[in-house]
């Protein structure tokens, strides 16, 4: 019976943000709390060998917030985006070293402090905030490490982006979301919970 989710994701990302949130609200909903999100590094700015546009992804949540749902990335303050999210990675890794459900909460905890608080989670300070409010230490260079060898061991996995979820021999790349863009630039963004809700029903059953 599955223990866990596997979910190779990066923080900001905002299709990961809504994909992580679907995911743990079908989780909850199935009865099924004793499966852990186990989610990942997939450090996008190692994939990339940039960090992150803060201008592209301001783009991506109107969408989101447009198309989806305009309750989410409330606290969005593009001024205060991250130059890097190693280190909030590492912290991440730090807490599912403790306990899974340590690191769930940590990784949902890390995202809405960008997403939903408007907060740089590359500053050391919040950084420190969020392990004190997780009853964790801060991430040392071993978490770090941690977080390029999960870049590398996804790679090795076939992880095509950020979400990738992975659950026994099935995987499916960002499962609750369908994005097309049009010949004339356009992103179009669909809630595809019954893609979503297939998947986690694999993985519950």
């Amino acid at each position: 019976m599955t223990s866990e989710i596997e979910i190779y994701a990066d923080i900001w990302c905002p299709f990961a943000h809504v994909g992580l949130r679907c995911a743990r609200e079908q989780r909850d909903g199935s009865g099924r709390d004793d499966v852990i999100l186990r989610v990942h590094p997939w450090p996008l700015e190692l994939v990339n060998s940039a960090p992150m546009d803060p201008a592209k992804t301001s783009a991506h949540i109107e969408h989101l917030r447009h198309q989806i749902d305009d309750s989410l990335f409330a606290g969005f303050d593009a001024s205060n985006f991250p130059t890097s999210t190693i280190d909030a990675l590492a912290l991440i890794e730090r807490a599912y070293g403790v306990d899974g459900r340590t690191g769930e909460a940590a990784t949902f905890a890390v995202r809405d402090a960008l997403f939903e608080r408007g907060l740089d989670i590359s500053d050391p300070e919040v950084l420190a905030s969020l392990a004190a409010d997780l009853g964790i230490t801060p991430a040392d260079d071993a978490d770090r490490a941690a977080v390029t060898a999960s870049w590398q061991t996804g790679q090795a996995k076939g992880v095509k982006g950020s979400p990738h979820f992975f659950c026994g021999t099935a995987d499916l790349f960002c499962p609750s979301l369908d994005i097309t863009r049009g010949d004339d630039g356009d992103v179009t963004i669909d809630l595809n919970i019954e893609r979503l809700g297939s998947f986690m029903d694999l993985c519950l059953s």
